[in-house]
């Protein structure tokens, strides 16, 4: 895990489900920019799953590394699928969804940090 990306990762998270509240405040379904948005992030997502892993595989490892793994992999699926049961959604819920998925992303990524922090790395 590269701390810094995943602090940013936390903000932009935390962004995304602003984003997401704030455009089923205002009744606008999920469009191009929530499809933007999600990319961006989840380019992130992706980079830091690579690195993480590549990393655990070259011998950082811990108590819970099979955790990290799973958590590694649950972070990169979420926005996907919650995008797409928001596009599905032709209703201001929409960007209700894309904010749960962001909000759970956060805290998978909170937790990838607890647990990385836990391998010493």
């Amino acid at each position: 895990m590269i701390h810094p990306l995943a602090v940013v990762l936390l903000v932009l998270t935390g962004a995304l489900a602003v984003f997401g509240i704030v455009t089923t405040a205002l009744g606008k379904p999920a469009e191009r920019p929530h499809v933007l948005a999600v990319g961006a992030v989840e380019a992130l997502l992706v980079a830091q799953a690579l690195i993480g892993a590549a990393r655990v595989f070259s011998g950082a490892r811990s108590e819970e590394t099979s955790t990290f793994l799973i958590y590694l992999l649950v972070s990169v699926t979420v926005l996907p699928l919650g995008l797409q049961f928001a596009r599905a959604e032709p209703t201001r819920w929409g960007g209700a969804v894309i904010a749960v998925a962001g909000i759970a992303v956060g805290v998978v990524v909170w937790r990838l940090l607890s647990l990385w922090g836990s391998a010493g790395g």
